[in-house]
């Protein structure tokens, strides 16, 4: 008995963990100031400094904040932490492409992605959820189960990662390599919209990591109601997981069309704040092979976008290990082209990037324990016979 006590005073006297500042939005920021006992305009020049020496420069230590009083410093040291998740695995692609797995706690994994375009413009690939409840049939990330919602500190923490890796700091400088955000990862953001909404306003805060909301781009599945509600708290651009023109085709393939329908859908995307030529919906379609890649199902894509400012990516198929999709043919996805061209609007064919390490479209799906070396040669071994 006299053990089992002295384990417990001893968990009771254990320093808390510290809290992480790195990737706190403004107010949260100014919270923690006030819980320090800062009065709150005070709270609120230094939350500001914070974020600045945090999101703009990316100081991972207290020590660099030159403006901040010495004895302060100390203080935020001894409660406060900057560092970031770990990083379990980074990999990079012959192409390029670089892909992290997160660990933001144990069981809690997520992918983002490093996509370099040509030129001087590059996106992050950003995941909001760990596992997705969609089951979009092509999808792998649909073959994990939903672990949970990540917090918008967690998602701007990805952008820190990236950042770090690019070597991007600060944010003001020339020629960056990350312009583009895209909520295109782990999860369905529209189900997590607190949180990447409040994301949002932290990664394009113009004297944080001052990334613009046009450079912004959060995809859905189609949760309709979400729709409008999106757009009139972040201003980000508006993209559609789209994948078939047909609503018995859609409901096989991205299943939360049999909740809401491609009339329902199409309704919210007309409702979505300041549409036009300059802010366009993408939507995205997969080319699969035998399914949804026919002539007939370009000149219904073209009708059912009547009236729609748009644009589509036509994104080739990526296989993964059990998919049970292949990818349309060269030549198909080009005929598909032509004809959403012919009637206006910009059809680019999107070039695969990172299928070797599993960072394209659709491939992204993580693990609870990291995958050995093995593992992972099978299945590039298994995606390229």
């Amino acid at each position: 008995m006299k053990v089992e006590l002295d384990l417990t005073r001893r968990a009771a006297e254990a320093p808390a963990a510290a809290r992480n500042l790195a990737g706190m939005s403004l107010p949260a920021l100014k919270a923690e100031m006030e819980a320090l006992g800062l009065e709150p305009k005070k709270a609120g020049m230094r939350a500001k400094q914070l974020r600045r020496w945090i999101h703009h420069f990316g100081v991972q230590e207290f020590d660099g904040m030159t403006d901040i009083a010495k004895d302060l410093r100390a203080d935020l040291a001894a409660k406060y932490d900057l560092s970031r998740p770990e990083i379990t695995e980074h990999r990079v692609s012959v192409d390029g492409t670089q892909k992290w797995l997160t660990r933001f706690q144990p069981g809690v994994e997520g992918e983002s992605v490093y996509i370099p375009d040509v030129g001087k413009s590059g996106a992050l690939c950003v995941s909001s959820q760990v596992g997705c409840t969609l089951n979009c049939t092509f999808c792998h990330t649909g073959t994990q189960k939903l672990v949970r919602n990540l917090t918008a500190q967690e998602i701007v923490a990805q952008i820190l990662i990236a950042r770090d890796e690019l070597n991007e700091w600060p944010s003001s400088m020339e020629n960056r390599k990350l312009t583009n955000i895209v909520f295109m990862g782990m999860g369905e953001p529209l189900y997590n919209l607190d949180n990447v909404a409040e994301a949002i306003d932290t990664i394009s805060d113009g004297d944080g990591i001052a990334l613009g909301r046009r450079r912004i781009t959060v995809s859905t599945a189609g949760v309709a109601p979400k729709i409008p509600e999106l757009g009139e708290r972040t201003g980000a651009m508006l993209a559609i997981s789209l994948h078939a023109v047909r609503d018995d085709l859609r409901n096989e393939i991205v299943p939360i069309n049999k909740k809401y329908d491609l009339q329902t859908l199409f309704e919210a995307i007309r409702a979505y704040p300041d549409l036009g030529n300059s802010k366009r919906v993408t939507f995205e379609y997969v080319m699969l092979k035998g399914v949804n890649d026919s002539l007939a199902e370009a000149r219904d894509l073209v009708r059912l976008l009547r009236g729609v400012p748009a644009k589509i990516n036509l994104i080739p198929f990526n296989p993964w290990p059990g998919s049970p999709y292949e990818c349309s043919d060269w030549e198909t996805i080009e005929a598909f082209a032509e004809v959403v061209n012919r009637a206006g609007y910009a059809s680019p064919i999107r070039t695969p990037r990172g299928r070797d390490i599993f960072a394209a479209c659709g491939q992204l799906r993580s693990e609870s324990v990291k995958k050995s070396a093995a593992e992972v040669r099978r299945e590039k071994l298994a995606a390229e016979a």
